[in-house]
């Protein structure tokens, strides 16, 4: 039988898994995959339905140009052990939003070049939870979502107000999202929504609706996360935005415990929730722990203190007698988790003696001080505000600072350089409790 090349120069296969079923079929790195079961692959979400069969045809093209079909039995859901040049197989596809509120749009120049790659992809909303708007895709690979079944998908959604939401994206397809969830909720999909709360445009009685009508999709729409908009000092000839006050936090919160309350008694959830920044900001109380629900937004920055702090003293309950150490440590922080990271340190030092830590805010020039969160703290700025510290065995900075898969910080510097350049060596620590007590213990 001839097969085509569905993919020409796609689906090269870079690794075959040790033990896995392609390697037992003598698949080497650098053949291709064509085909399962005769259907061509365009990219992983294919690939993932396609190969999810308990008896597949598979097709493969080898390095000589030979076409060699296996007939393969497995368990549901078994992998087969490829992994592929490219993670998604083709390039992720590019936002056409413009968006009043992009984060992209307020970057400075000269950065690397993939930070002002703008993504608006459903395969990377399934593969690694990022949000998408559902603006930029066809009618058909709605219909692929719904046919595939695939959950989680993670949709950006800021307003339920069609002509308000084409006006705050920019788009003239803006308006058709509700429909589109609507579609999900028939074909039962899980969905996590997100709102970013934009003061005087979609908070208000606006969100009020949105919140209605995303509570009427429940439990499709299983949580929907509220978090503020970000505003750097790079906002020239973009739309003037206006960020939240004490004043007009306190009044969100407010209005979200209430929504909560409500939802609580009418769909046994909370349904909604408020980003930790809304509270460190204002320095209120953050929820108790079983209030987040079990945490289903906790990569939006929803819970992660409460999750992080619950960790730390869970750590620290296993340690079952003072331990001593002569450590000097610096925990660099954004300026908004200056307080918590202090009652962090607090709690750590009861289970260490002779142990200092010493929290640093670290304020953001490089975005402009209305920027405060830990995740978009720059090498240079570390550099420049934690020079002439000496006597100290490490800095120790949360390892969202860095890029998803690399040691590298927004402004290209490596950890290796800033540690090069303070003369300390900088320690990256996964927010979780566990490792933070595991670095300063060893």
């Amino acid at each position: 039988m001839e097969l085509k090349n569905f993919n020409e120069d796609k689906n090269i296969i870079e690794e075959v898994a040790k033990g896995s079923i392609a390697e037992e079929l003598e698949i080497e790195p650098g053949d291709i995959l064509l085909s399962i079961n005769d259907t061509p692959v365009r990219d992983i979400i294919d690939y993932k339905y396609l190969v999810s069969d308990d008896y597949i045809v598979v097709a493969i093209e080898k390095k000589d140009g030979d076409i060699w079909e296996f007939e393969i039995e497995k368990d549901f859901d078994e992998e087969l052990g490829f992994v592929f040049t490219n993670p998604l197989i083709d390039k992720a596809k590019s936002c056409r939003n413009k968006c009043i509120f992009c984060f992209i749009d307020q970057l400075p120049p000269n950065m690397r070049e993939t930070l002002y790659f703008k993504d608006d992809d459903s395969r990377l909303s399934f593969l690694q939870g990022n949000f998408i708007t559902l603006t930029n895709m066809s009618d058909e690979e709605i219909d692929r979502i719904i046919s595939y079944r695939l959950s989680p998908i993670n949709v950006s959604v800021h307003t339920t107000n069609p002509e308000l939401r084409v006006k705050m994206l920019n788009n003239k397809n803006a308006g058709k999202v509700y429909e589109i969830l609507k579609r999900f909720k028939d074909a039962k999909l899980e969905v996590n929504c997100q709102i970013v709360l934009v003061p005087g445009i979609n908070d208000g009685s606006e969100l009020d609706r949105t919140l209605s009508d995303l509570s009427k999709l429940y439990p499709t729409i299983e949580s929907v996360a509220v978090v503020p908009v970000g505003i750097t000092k790079y906002r020239e000839k973009l739309q003037e935005l206006k960020p939240y006050t004490k004043e007009s936090a306190n009044d969100l919160l407010d209005f979200i415990s209430d929504k909560q309350e409500y939802f609580l008694e009418k769909l046994d959830t909370r349904f909604v929730f408020a980003s930790d920044e809304f509270f460190a900001s204002i320095k209120r109380e953050l929820p108790k722990y079983d209030e987040y629900e079990g945490f289903p937004q906790l990569e939006n920055g929803v819970g992660l203190m409460k999750s992080f702090e619950d960790e730390v003293i869970k750590e620290l309950k296993l340690i079952k007698s003072t331990i001593n150490s002569k450590k000097r440590y610096i925990l660099a922080t954004g300026t908004l988790a200056y307080d918590f990271m202090n009652r962090i340190k607090d709690k750590i030092l009861e289970k260490f003696n002779g142990l200092e830590l010493i929290v640093i805010p670290i304020v953001n020039k490089f975005f402009g001080e209305t920027i405060t969160v830990s995740g978009l703290i720059t090498g240079q700025d570390l550099v420049a505000q934690l020079k002439g510290y000496d006597n100290v065995d490490g800095i120790i900075v949360p390892r969202t600072m860095m890029k998803r898969d690399e040691e590298i910080f927004l402004d290209n510097l490596t950890i290796e350089e800033v540690s090069k350049a303070l003369d300390i060596p900088v320690i990256s620590s996964k927010v979780e409790g566990k490792n933070l007590i595991d670095i300063i213990k060893n």
